[in-house]
């Protein structure tokens, strides 16, 4: 999941170089932390979070599917 994340965040900012993805094993979920560029941080959100809801969708269809839960947060 980490991976999927990392690679659609890269191909979304101009600092490639900046982005780094931590996943943090935590009792009955895992939480993938993203870390942009503080210029990249509207494109990673989206007009009216539109960009990063669907980064927790994404999440979300993979919970279900590997019957873990993800959590998606974009941290500063």
């Amino acid at each position: 999941m980490k991976e999927a994340v990392e690679m659609i965040v890269r191909a979304l900012v101009d600092d490639v170089e900046a982005v780094d993805v931590r996943e943090v094993k935590r009792e009955g979920a895992t939480l993938i932390e993203v870390r942009v560029a503080p210029g990249d941080m509207g494109k990673i959100i989206g007009r009216q979070g539109r960009t990063v809801r669907a980064l927790r969708a994404l999440a979300h269809a993979v919970s279900l599917k590997r019957r873990h839960r993800f959590v998606l947060e974009i941290v500063e």
